[in-house]
């Protein structure tokens, strides 16, 4: 039983048997009852707006051009970004932190170690 039709009465449509077939078939195929078949291909036309004599394919042509063109408006977008603020910004970073790194001082402790010089006249 469909849910939420339960008590609702059945009433006859009278089709062409061609018809009934194609529409038994397709019924199978969706997995749900013809009432619930048919309910929602209604609802899909009405809510998407078309009707069942236009031909879909040029609007779905252009609906698809026009995501195209968003996306690549985005990419777009996305590309100045890059360009005109993250790369100079890390580049500025970068040169900050290579010039605050702090030059190696010798501890007071450590003293560099010399070479000891040999004198130049032993004692006899």
């Amino acid at each position: 039983m469909d849910k939420g039709y339960e008590k609702e009465q059945f009433t006859t449509i009278s089709f062409k048997c061609s018809t009934a077939k194609k529409f038994r078939s397709f019924t199978k195929k969706m997995g749900a009852s013809n009432s619930m078949t048919l309910l929602l291909m209604i609802e899909f036309f009405e809510s998407n707006g078309i009707s069942p004599k236009e031909s879909i394919g040029p609007q779905m042509q252009t609906l698809e051009s026009l995501i195209k063109k968003r996306i690549n408006g985005v990419i777009a977008i996305m590309k100045d970004i890059e360009k005109n603020q993250t790369k100079p910004t890390v580049a500025m970073m970068q040169s900050l932190f290579q010039e605050a790194e702090p030059k190696k001082k010798l501890l007071l402790l450590e003293k560099e170690h010399k070479k000891e010089k040999k004198p130049r006249f032993k004692a006899k």
